[in-house]
């Protein structure tokens, strides 16, 4: 007999959102010096400190301007906040596994958008 777990809810998240929600968790956790932090946790509070550019504000921005292009999809705009491109080639890069390629000016539209948060 297999025991299946359904998915009751999905959602997007920048790296910047959740150094916001680790750092409450973290700080909940500071609290109790009984309850010590597991080394998953640990280590996500690290890589989104170390990882984390714009804060949760600025990120959510970016992503709101970027699902209004016309060839953005969500998952790919969550993508592009986090890795912040700079040049054309780091966002192909981006859209490498999509069924469709950008044209130069497309790029560069979205280098735009990115440029004011970087």
């Amino acid at each position: 007999m297999t025991i299946f777990k359904e998915v009751l809810d999905e959602e997007y998240l920048t790296v910047a959102e959740a150094k916001e929600l680790l750092a409450a968790i973290e700080e909940e956790r500071a609290l109790d010096e009984d309850r010590e932090m597991r080394y998953e946790l640990a280590r996500a509070i690290e890589h989104v400190n170390r990882f984390a550019v714009l804060d949760a504000e600025e990120s959510r921005e970016l992503v709101g301007e970027l699902v209004e292009l016309e060839k953005v999809d969500e998952s790919t705009a969550y993508k592009i906040a986090d890795l912040l491109p700079q040049d054309r080639d780091e966002l192909r890069a981006v859209f490498a596994q999509e069924r469709y390629s950008l044209d130069g000016d497309e790029l560069d539209e979205i280098l735009d958008i990115v440029a004011k948060y970087a």
